[in-house]
């Protein structure tokens, strides 16, 4: 399965939304809080060119927000 990295804040509900999704399908991924690490946020702007979260690293293919088709393509489920 392809590494999972999840960017994303505390308060966001979106960001709430895609977390539960992976978990209820069996997907591990890292959960980074870029509200509390500077160096991740500004990994995730360089990534995806967005300062919005959620923003996903599945193998290295990157989706701005909560894009269930995608992230189930990419995933295989």
């Amino acid at each position: 399965m392809a590494d999972v990295k999840v960017y994303s804040t505390p308060t966001c509900p979106y960001c709430k939304m895609v977390k539960q999704f992976l978990s209820e399908n069996n997907v591990q991924f890292e959960d980074i809080d870029v509200s509390a690490n500077q160096v991740a946020a500004q990994e995730m702007v360089n990534k995806s060119g967005q300062m919005g979260v959620p923003v996903l690293d599945i193998g290295g293919q990157i989706i701005v927000g909560f894009n269930k088709a995608k992230i189930k393509e990419l995933l295989g489920i």
